[in-house]
């Protein structure tokens, strides 16, 4: 029987490396579970790899459809975007086991969905001041830079990741990445424990 590993941090933790790294350790054996958002997609992203882009009318269509696991709005400086996970035809937890990129919202709803033992929390964490920086830098990097939203996202992850709403959702370990190889070990041995 596979599980969920929810990997989740405020903006800029290094999730996305972290994800990567994750995945290319073949003795984890862990599969994509790839969600899907309506924002613009950044330079450097691919649709199905990161996220699968669609809009408005496409996140309609599948939540008509009843294929919406979670989903979460942000009421954005450039609009509403979404962030949601579906479940169709490529999950198989009776087969596989699957790591995401989600909030603390996300990894509570997908425990009610899959079922309180299938889903495992990874939260990554980071000094505010190094995550500013990266966010910064990372921004910078865009064709047409969004500081607002950049200042907008690092202000509200203080709010969705306060220790009460942490505790109220059962998170309780917290992985650093001051080192972030070290930090990729200790997930490893986290997840190879978990199963």
């Amino acid at each position: 029987m596979g599980k969920v590993f929810c990997l989740m941090g405020k903006s800029s933790t290094g999730k996305d490396t972290i994800y990567k790294a994750l995945l290319q350790n073949k003795e984890l054996g862990l599969e994509k579970m790839v969600p899907y958002t309506t924002r613009p997609i950044r330079k450097g992203e691919t649709e199905g790899m990161e996220y699968h882009f669609t809009n408005e009318a496409g996140y309609n269509r599948l939540a008509e459809a009843g294929k919406i696991v979670e989903a979460r709005a942000y009421d954005t400086a450039h609009g509403i975007w979404r962030y949601f996970t579906v479940a169709d035809e490529s999950l198989d937890l009776q087969e596989h086991s699957y790591l995401l990129i989600g909030t603390v919202e996300a990894y509570v709803n997908l425990k009610k969905y899959f079922g309180e033992t299938k889903v495992c929390p990874i939260l990554i964490d980071i000094d505010d001041g190094e995550r500013l920086q990266r966010a910064l830098s990372r921004e910078r990097k865009q064709e047409q830079p969004k500081y607002v939203e950049m200042c907008r996202r690092f202000i509200a992850d203080s709010q969705d990741f306060a220790e009460e709403k942490l505790a109220e959702a059962g998170i309780e370990k917290h992985f650093y990445n001051n080192q972030l190889s070290e930090c990729i070990a200790q997930i490893e041995s986290y997840i190879s424990a978990s199963r």
